[in-house]
């Protein structure tokens, strides 16, 4: 099997992540059912195949690593297309074995004003990080069907995406600490809950086996990518939205005090309840992303976050007014729902 995820990139350079792996085919459907559920923890990787990226004319041959993933960096050999968003690379594996697929790539228009990154993990959806033993259940057993995103999340980034005017088209980019075995999971997910889908949802090699059963550390795995994206996106401001479940909002300051004002907001949804410990961390880094031009809101719910993205000109009045909307109804029916 050749996965590739969706990828990202600019008229000059694009970025996308894949996987090759072995597959079973000849199984029945309860061992289909079973086999999905446990290739979620573990597949069996391609390693050192040599993977043909083609894109707008030009090619690249690269190979898998050690987990079988490979990454494709490249720039287009021709002027891309301007009547679209999502773009195709060609992709083939040329060895072991020949298999062809493609990847879609976003590539924002020439109206996207701002860049969004947001946290998947208890920023989108539940996902419970503070137990552990819960946040492996929803992460590996539950389908998308059975996950629940936060109250007048929807509303908010299809808002965010649309931009002020509702033609932005602004790129929406999403980091969690999840594996990438769960991809189809979150994709599913978005799709359902008719999130805007983001170029790519970036996540992180476990490196999980029957002998190793703990995943690997992620040091420094979130900074790094959105380093990444900010230099892709040299000339647009960002927007960074996390929870407080974690350490989202220590990133985000360091991440904002080496890109000073290019970073516009850094939204932070309060899962926890603080001590005053954590509170007196977070107005200290709160006046330390002031001073760089930035600043960042401790948001109770999406209705937060969207009363300030109105005062900074990033959504529409009827955006927020739609979000309130959804936020209050789900506190009246306690409904599970966008």
């Amino acid at each position: 099997m050749l996965q590739p995820y969706r990828g990202y990139g600019s008229t000059s350079r694009i970025f996308v992540i894949g996987r090759a792996f072995w597959q079973r085919t000849d199984q029945s459907e309860d061992e289909a059912e079973i086999r999905a559920i446990l290739r979620r923890v573990r597949r069996r990787p391609v390693r050192g195949a040599r993977i043909r990226a083609r894109f707008y004319g030009a090619e690249r041959i690269v190979e898998t690593d050690h987990d079988g993933y490979f990454r494709v960096e490249m720039a287009p050999g021709e002027p891309v297309a301007t009547d679209r968003v999502w773009h195709r690379l060609d992709l083939a594996m040329l060895s072991p074995e020949a298999v062809d697929s493609f990847a879609e790539v976003y590539i924002p228009p020439p109206a996207a004003r701002i860049v969004v990154v947001s946290d998947i993990d208890d920023t989108v959806m539940h996902t419970g990080v503070a137990n552990k033993a819960a946040m492996l259940w929803r992460l590996f057993i539950e389908d998308a069907e059975s996950r629940t995103v936060f109250p007048g999340v929807v509303g908010l980034y299809r808002a965010l995406h649309a931009g002020v005017s509702g033609q932005e088209g602004n790129p929406m980019l999403y980091v969690s600490r999840a594996p990438w075995g769960i991809y189809e999971i979150l994709e599913e997910f978005f799709q359902q809950r008719e999130i805007p889908v983001g170029p790519i949802l970036f996540l992180r090699e476990w490196g999980i086996s029957w002998k190793t059963p703990v995943p690997r550390r992620a040091v420094d795995h979130k900074q790094h990518l959105i380093e990444a994206m900010m230099n892709l996106y040299a000339e647009m401001p960002f927007v960074l939205i996390g929870d407080s479940g974690q350490r989202d909002p220590e990133v985000y300051r360091r991440i904002v005090e080496r890109y000073g004002s290019r970073v516009l907001a850094v939204y932070i949804r309060d899962v926890t309840a603080r001590g005053p410990e954590r509170a007196a961390e977070v107005g200290a880094m709160s006046r330390t992303m002031q001073a760089a031009g930035a600043h960042l809101i401790l948001a109770a719910d999406s209705v937060a976050i969207a009363e300030d993205a109105v005062r900074l000109g990033l959504i529409s009045p009827e955006a927020l007014a739609a979000v309130a909307e959804r936020v209050e109804e789900r506190r009246q029916t306690g409904e599970a729902g966008t």
